[in-house]
């Protein structure tokens, strides 16, 4: 039997994460948030990469290949914000590639084409000093006038073409990367779609990285309060406009300040959303113009953005779309695997099954232990071994109204919950969405929670009826579900819709099958497992601890219950 081939990708950006494949394909894949439980970590990854090594019951000399990425050089391999992992393996090859390409892998790798066009929109890519020293072949895609730049330039937006082995580039965009001043002074401000989203999030609320929040605040707000573009294109190329900026000196300062003046952000977000959507429309119409194929992956940061997604969807200006489900930082590690295996070592794409849960399961045993510490004594734990039984009881709960943590084998990798690590709920129990925002996630009220769905009761509950495995695309919730399904539809109507996938997510879909037996509604509320400003739960013992500090009512592990 041939020795398998592995081949390890860690991404050193914000949002660091790890993945292996073995012979192609995702053996095992962890955000190293999930591990350090520091929201949005990054740097050092040997956290991320030993896990995945545990996980998979290898070594460092099972490696074939390792492929890296960062947003700047990596001049010494076995030290990056403290020691790696690859120290004394210096026999271990370590390749380095560009943001952008890793992006653009994560999709293509994952992405259920043969062939495509693939679009990265972010925030900030790789500057182009770092991108040429990593691909000097592709100086002849970049304009004449950013080579003689002397100011920093940095990727935008990026386009290629996947003719079933590796990533051609197409369009290459970049632009100066410089501080702004007054209230909107993050370095991005003026140089892309990601980085003007980000600095308005920054705005409203304090801190970039609000985005998602940013998106859930927009249906709150009035269209047309501002009647001034954010964006423009010239020869073919998207600028962010700077004279946008003066319109805005209210900054938040907190979020008492932001509840006073609720309407006026609501109105900011509004504006901001519509501009994202515009934006991203412009650009890829702009691409497919130039480059046509019927089948196209996006990527990249701002590919998170679900309302902008649905509406790339509904434009038509392309067949078939396959939005890559870690589209942010996070999948860079997963982008550079693929290269390794599809560019690097020249090796068949192999089919994925769709799945996102990349993580390792718990056993029992594990479990178990978790009980058996000091503090969580308290509890007394039951066993339902019997699958049937164990649904059945779960169901019976979320009709009564209580709230459920859902710890089932491996996590998801993203930002996304999907039946693994998430907290259910009824979707039509009065102020059960109040609750959860409140008791549960102590976050804002005005956040949505998504709704996840039978992939064959889709189009009885929401109008478009679109597939959507991944909470990456928004819906409209029919009207004459409105009271059933009110903790799970947002305040335009819409719903962040997660069609739940037998294939590889079986006890998930037979849970919702058990909850609508029982109320006839087909719809769970989903949302992930933990709190404001908490990774998503990875451990046995971190579930406890969330349950132990939450409103939540029940817990399940695999097959263990807990009840408050």
């Amino acid at each position: 039997m041939a020795k398998p081939i592995y081949i390890l990708g860690t991404g050193l950006s914000h949002n660091g994460s790890a993945v292996l494949l073995k012979d192609g394909r995702v053996c095992v894949g962890i955000e190293k948030e999930r591990l350090s439980r520091k929201k949005h970590d990054g740097g050092n990854d040997t956290l991320a990469i030993q896990y995945c090594l545990d996980a998979e019951g290898i070594g460092l000399d099972d490696l074939a290949l390792v492929v890296q990425c960062a947003n700047f050089d990596i001049p010494n391999r076995n030290y990056f914000k403290g020691e790696r992992i690859f120290s004394g393996h210096e026999k271990i090859r370590i390749i380095d590639i560009s943001h952008h390409l890793a992006h653009a892998y994560s999709a293509v790798g994952t992405s259920p084409f043969s062939e495509c066009n693939v679009m990265v929109i972010d925030g900030c890519g790789s500057p182009l000093e770092q991108f040429l020293k990593l691909h000097p072949e592709q100086e002849k895609q970049i304009a004449p006038e950013y080579l003689n730049e002397v100011r920093m330039l940095c990727e935008k937006d990026s386009f290629y073409h996947f003719d079933g082995q590796k990533l051609v580039p197409l369009v290459k965009d970049f632009s100066v990367m410089s501080n702004q001043s007054g209230n909107f002074s993050l370095p991005t401000t003026q140089h892309s779609i990601g980085g003007f989203y980000a600095s308005v999030s920054n705005y409203v609320f304090g801190d970039m990285d609000d985005v998602g929040k940013l998106m859930g605040l927009a249906p709150y707000g009035k269209s047309g309060i501002y009647d001034f573009e954010a964006f423009e294109f010239q020869s073919g190329n998207l600028f962010v406009k700077e004279d946008w900026k003066k319109k805005f000196d209210n900054p938040s300062t907190g979020y008492e300040y932001f509840k006073e003046h609720f309407e006026y952000y609501a109105n900011i977000a509004r504006w901001a959303q519509e501009q994202v959507e515009k934006g991203v429309l412009q650009c890829i119409h702009n691409r497919l113009e130039k480059f046509p194929h019927s089948n196209l992956c996006y990527t990249g940061g701002v590919a998170l953005n679900a309302v902008a997604n649905a509406k790339l969807q509904d434009s038509g200006i392309v067949r078939e779309i396959y939005f890559e489900p870690a589209a942010g930082d996070n999948g860079l590690a997963l982008g550079c695997a693929y290269y390794g295996w599809l560019e690097y070592l020249k090796m068949p794409k192999m089919p994925h099954d769709g799945s996102t849960c990349f993580g390792r399961p718990y056993s029992e045993a594990e479990i178990d232990a978790a009980f058996q510490k000091e503090e969580n004594k308290k509890y007394v734990p039951k066993r339902i071994p019997n699958e049937e039984e164990l649904l059945d009881y779960c169901a019976a709960k979320l009709k009564e109204g209580k709230t459920i943590a859902w710890f089932q084998s491996g996590s998801e990798f993203g930002p996304r919950a999907l039946g693994r690590r998430s907290i259910l709920a009824h979707p039509g129990i009065e102020k059960m969405k109040d609750h959860i925002n409140l008791d549960i996630k102590f976050r804002e009220d005005f956040r949505p929670f998504a709704p996840a769905v039978l992939k064959s009761k889709v189009g009885e509950y929401f109008e478009s009826a679109r597939y959507s495995p991944y909470m990456i695309l928004v819906d409209r919730t029919r009207e004459i579900h409105y009271k059933e399904l009110k903790n799970v539809t947002h305040e335009d109507g819409s719903a962040r819709v997660q069609t739940v996938e037998e294939s590889w997510n079986p006890r998930f879909a037979k849970l919702i099958e058990a909850f609508y037996k029982k109320t006839g509604i087909a719809v769970l509320l989903n949302t992930s497992l933990n709190k404001k400003g908490m990774p998503i739960v990875e451990t046995p013992e971190e579930a406890l601890y969330l349950f132990g500090i939450t409103d939540l009512d029940v817990l399940v592990m695999e097959n263990t219950v807990v009840e408050k």
